[in-house]
Formats: C-alpha cells, sequence, structure tokens
C-alpha cells in the first residue's frame, strides 16, 4: 500500500466536507456533547483548528513541535461559534495553498523530532478533518455521512497512520458495523466510533 500520489487532492476534498458540515454549527451548538468521548462542540472546534495550524506548520517549516496553542478564539463580537468556524474556513484555505506550493515528492516533515514522509502527513491531516468534521455533523444535528469517494480512499490509507502501535493515541479500538454498511460508516467505526453517532469514540 502507498501514500496518494496527489496528497493535496486528498485534503481538498477532506476539506471541502468539512466546511460542509461546519454550516451547521451555531451557538447553541457548542455544548453539545460529540462522538468524540469528553469532548464537546467548542472544544473540539479548538482541537480541529489546532491540527490544521499544526500542519500549516509542518509544510511551511518542514517540522510540527506539537505544543498546543494558547489563543483566544472569542471573538469581539461575542460569537464564538462563528469565530471558530471563520478560523476553520481561513486555516484551511492558507493549508491548500501552502501544500499545493510546496507540491514535491519525497518531502519529509519532522514530527515532534520524528521524520515522516509528508504524504503520510496529509493522510493523517484528512482522516482527522473527515472525521471530527463527521463529529461535530452529528453533534449539531446534520448527520451529514462522509461522501462515498473520499471515505473508500481514507478507508483504504487508515491502517498506513491508524495502525496497533499508534490508535490508542488517535481513536478508540474499531466498533461492529450492521450489514450492508456504506463506506462512511464503515470508516467512522474503523475509527472507533458508532455509525448511530453518540457511542463513546475519540
Amino acid at each position: 500500500m502507498t501514500p496518494p500520489s496527489r496528497p493535496a487532492d486528498l485534503l481538498e476534498r477532506a476539506v471541502r466536507y468539512g466546511l460542509e458540515s461546519m454550516e451547521a454549527v451555531g451557538a447553541g451548538c457548542l455544548s453539545r456533547p460529540t462522538p468524540c468521548a469528553g469532548w464537546d462542540v467548542h472544544a473540539l472546534l479548538r482541537h480541529v483548528n489546532d491540527s490544521v495550524g499544526a500542519m500549516l506548520e509542518g509544510i511551511e517549516l518542514g517540522r510540527v513541535d506539537l505544543v498546543p496553542s494558547e489563543e483566544e478564539d472569542e471573538d469581539r463580537d461575542g460569537d464564538p461559534a462563528a469565530d471558530l468556524v471563520a478560523a476553520f474556513r481561513g486555516g484551511t484555505r492558507r493549508l491548500l495553498h501552502a501544500w499545493t506550493a510546496a507540491g514535491h515528492p519525497g518531502h519529509r516533515i519532522a514530527i515532534a523530532g520524528h521524520p515522516m514522509a509528508a504524504e503520510l502527513v496529509a493522510v493523517t491531516g484528512a482522516i482527522e478533518i473527515a472525521v471530527h468534521g463527521w463529529d461535530i455533523s452529528v453533534a449539531c444535528g446534520s448527520d451529514r455521512p462522509i461522501p462515498a469517494e473520499l471515505a473508500v480512499d481514507l478507508l483504504t490509507l487508515s491502517p498506513l497512520v491508524v495502525n496497533d502501535a499508534l490508535r490508542h493515541s488517535l481513536f478508540a479500538a474499531p466498533v461492529a458495523t450492521s450489514w450492508p454498511a456504506g463506506p462512511s460508516d464503515r470508516l467512522i467505526a474503523f475509527l472507533g466510533r458508532s455509525p448511530l453517532g453518540m457511542d463513546p469514540g475519540r
């Protein structure tokens, strides 16, 4: 199994889905629990924005130091939901531009000092954005499935970055799905979430 030849395309499709999921976010959603155990919508949006920022740092500087952001996300107009969504829009726009500009094969990014192929960073980022987009969609009541083609590609590539050694720090154990399950449900289940939405997962 090899990483995708066009990581920017994979990221772009995941971001497109993430942006669609963000359409459901409103101020009344921020305190709602998500399928990501222990995280409400507010915390998960901050986490996703931190992840996007880390990927941008990686592609621009060639390294990610994994230092959590301490920036405040509340906007001066008193609408933290709109501010968080705007931060995601802006962050992902800059990320896709930077990734396309870098775009040469063989690029490596140091993650906490450990070199990793940029293509695998793209796979990880696409999984992160897509699955948390699904989490937010479910929590905010829109229940938007991950597009089938994107879900199939991510499910095929997930074992590259969600293996036995790394799963416990990234996602919960896989859960069973009913037959026949569609690609979105199978990806969600592989990443430790119930396709029904609110069973514990990470």
